[in-house]
């Protein structure tokens, strides 16, 4: 019987939860994860889970994609892009609908319900909660130390730990200029409402659980997004800005107060029943605490030695196109897949090689389309502005991200680890 690859996860949110998940099945491999928190939990915004990720996780296997129900994940028949401004406010100017396509385009489901499925079955001996990771020691092994004093050794470790990564830095080095994630100086503000409330005030056009669907609305320098979640029980408001005179590379802060008159004045020209529902929903406290979006600088590697990335600590992305949390699903059927092929530490060595010269293109290529996807969402670019002639095929840059093979990408990983481990250097 070939001995047990040791395999240590750091961070219990999406990106860590998903890899234990498809890693746990695996019999020759002993995998751990610690989460810094006192809890496994997450906290933020529902996410999109689109058909990308929801073949990921049917690839993983069968309780991967029974999560996704599980979580109350609500899904939309189509996602609508709306214009509030200019000569086409008030209209579609493109849509993509899951019945002409033919195929599902994505879920929504909350962050926290989806990993807390995810969990549900993991041996609790496997996650360890309070356990921030302060050094690491490479010898013939890893040797991870807590902040608690404890230690931990391990043949592999995967950081997970999101935008704030702690292995980012030991991957690429302290000093180096993508190590730390960049402010773009875009932020957003997200609010939950009950389904009465929000159709109520929007109308059962836009907001119908028979009919669910996501909008976006583009303004000048303002962007709107509704969709519903939690099996019909909520729906989610977010609404998201540019701080245009600030420098984004000065700006290190990661929250900023938006106050109920900012928002009004950034809606104030929008059609009637829109400025209605931003009064209502999203103005009925004087200030709200908004978040920063930022995402990371392009890495050279996801990969140095024993030690890797994965998810929001690799390739930390901004939502516009709402593919940060699907990137951290196919990460981990690719890296769980790599793993579960190697038989000894030194093959996993060669897993981790060949899990970055596979998802580092592609999701790079994510966290550059989602930053220009922004600047169209919020009228704030140059060529394209509000014309509606211009944005009439703007859903077409999701294509890059949805009609992906996963089952193809996930095979030609295999071939590739296969032609490393016979000595066969394509890497």
């Amino acid at each position: 019987m070939n001995p047990s690859i040791r395999i240590a996860i750091i961070g219990g949110g999406l990106a860590g939860a998903s890899l234990l998940h498809s890693l746990i099945k695996f019999s020759h491999l002993d995998v751990h994860i610690f989460e810094s928190a006192s809890a496994f939990k997450e906290a933020g915004m529902a996410i999109g889970i689109a058909r990308n990720a929801q073949a990921a996780l049917a690839l993983i296997g069968p309780s991967a994609a029974q999560c996704l129900d599980r979580a109350g994940a609500v899904p939309m028949r189509g996602v609508r892009f709306m214009l509030a401004q200019g000569e086409g406010a008030g209209t579609m100017a493109d849509e993509v609908d899951d019945v002409v396509q033919g195929k599902r385009l994505t879920s929504i489901v909350h962050r926290a319900a989806l990993l807390q499925e995810l969990l549900a079955d993991i041996p609790q001996n496997r996650m360890h909660a309070s356990k921030k990771l302060q050094k690491v020691d490479q010898g013939g092994h890893v040797t991870l130390y807590f902040a608690d004093g404890t230690t931990h050794e391990c043949d592999v470790l995967v950081g997970a730990d999101g935008i704030h990564s702690t292995v980012r830095k030991l991957v690429l080095g302290e000093n180096d200029p993508a190590a730390s994630p960049q402010n773009t100086g875009a932020w957003f503000l997200m609010t939950l409402q009950p389904f009465d409330k929000a159709q109520a005030s929007m109308g059962k056009e836009l907001i119908d659980i028979e009919d669910a669907r996501e909008y976006g609305w583009a303004g000048q320098n303002a962007f709107l997004m509704h969709n519903i979640l939690s099996g019909g029980q909520l729906v989610q408001f977010a609404i998201a800005s540019n701080d245009k005179e600030a420098d984004p590379g000065s700006l290190d802060q990661w929250h900023r107060n938006v106050g109920a008159e900012e928002i009004r004045k950034l809606h104030q020209d929008w059609p009637t029943y829109l400025n209605k529902a931003v009064n209502e929903l999203l103005c009925n406290q004087s200030a709200n605490k908004a978040l920063y979006l930022w995402n990371h600088p392009d890495a050279r590697s996801y990969v140095s030695g024993p030690i890797c990335i994965t998810g929001d600590a690799a390739h930390s992305t901004t939502p516009w196109q709402g593919s940060g949390g699907g990137m951290s699903i196919e990460d981990s059927l690719i890296l769980s897949t790599l793993l579960g092929r190697a038989k000894t530490p030194a093959e996993a060595l060669i897993a981790l090689k060949v899990y970055d010269q596979v998802r580092r293109p592609r999701t790079q290529r994510v966290v550059g389309s989602s930053r220009i996807t922004g600047t169209i969402l919020t009228g704030n670019n140059k060529d394209m502005g509000l014309d509606p002639k211009k944005l009439q095929s703007f859903m077409s840059k999701w294509d890059f991200i949805v009609d992906i093979d996963m089952e193809i990408h996930r095979d030609e990983a295999l071939q590739m680890m296969e032609a490393e481990v016979k000595g066969e250097r394509v890497i």
